[in-house]
């Protein structure tokens, strides 16, 4: 299968593994090119029947994804005309239409992660089946809480699936910044490996994935994972959306105190770097 006129996403093949970059720059921010580019290369990645496995990885230097493009806080309408309804998963927003839709792709989903992924940018990596850090060069947050509001793009229902719901309260709540032995140790990654080992720790294991049968694949992730099958990850997507109304479209004061800090640089990659510190002075 031939993916062609992305703009945003770097796509290769090799046998049956196929790997998406990012590279969307400064900071891969999830945004009107990036959202819609991945939600229609999933939509042609479910029916790719010559893919076993999709590598999802950065080309940005520092960040996987920063996050959500920031300026949707005050602007819910254009937030949802970037779509949700076009193929299944009713009455989700456009962050959990894609989320749900990557995770119930046929094939075995990797996310290969380096640099920052916060918000948005750490919902796209849990809605992967597996996810693989670099050492000490990777990091991990639910920043929404620092932004007045709660995660509202899976981030409250995979992260609970995957760490559990005392920690995933922390996550959302502390809005702090983790780094990989936290995350591997809690489970929020499958594991991390050395930083100059990534690439091809990534590689022997999609190849491995690779070689099995499809129905194999289609099989275990059935059987480990009913939400492929569709069990309640939409129903509780939907629900975490009800809980994400209370808090967002923003108070004024919160919309004021976001617009200030976009002024000032937010979404620039020095800011982004130590983001929290930044927006604590908000």
């Amino acid at each position: 299968m031939t993916y062609t006129g992305f703009t945003a996403l770097e796509i290769t093949a090799h046998d049956a593994v196929l790997t998406v970059s990012l590279n969307n720059p400064p900071l891969n921010l999830l945004d009107s090119t990036l959202i819609p580019e991945l939600k229609r290369f999933v939509r042609e990645a479910a029916s790719d029947d010559t893919t076993r496995v999709i590598v999802f990885e950065s080309a940005v230097p520092g960040f996987f994804a920063a996050h959500v493009d920031i300026s949707y806080g005050a602007d819910p309408a254009a937030f949802m005309a970037l779509g949700a309804d076009d193929s299944g998963h009713n009455g989700l927003n456009p962050m959990q239409h894609l989320m749900a839709s990557i995770r119930a792709l046929p094939q075995v989903t990797i996310a290969k992660l380096r640099g920052r992924l916060r918000g948005g940018g750490n919902e796209l990596a849990m809605a992967a089946d597996l996810r693989y850090a670099a050492a000490d060069e990777t990091w991990f947050g639910q920043i929404e809480g620092r932004m007045g509001i709660i995660p509202g793009g899976g981030g409250t229902q995979f992260l609970s699936r995957a760490i559990g719901r005392s920690r995933a309260l922390e996550a959302v709540l502390t809005a702090d910044l983790y780094d990989t032995a936290t995350a591997e140790m809690y489970g929020w990654i499958t594991r991390a490996f050395p930083a100059g080992d990534l690439d091809a720790a990534v590689s022997d294991i999609a190849q491995r994935i690779g070689t099995r049968l499809p129905s194999q694949i289609l099989a275990a992730k059935a059987a480990i994972d009913p939400t492929t099958a569709g069990d309640r990850l939409d129903d509780d997507l939907r629900a975490e959306g009800a809980a994400l109304a209370h808090v967002y479209p923003s108070p004024a004061h919160i919309e004021k105190r976001m617009n200030d800090a976009l002024a000032d640089g937010l979404q620039t990659p020095e800011n982004e770097r130590n983001l929290e510190a930044f927006l604590d002075r908000y």
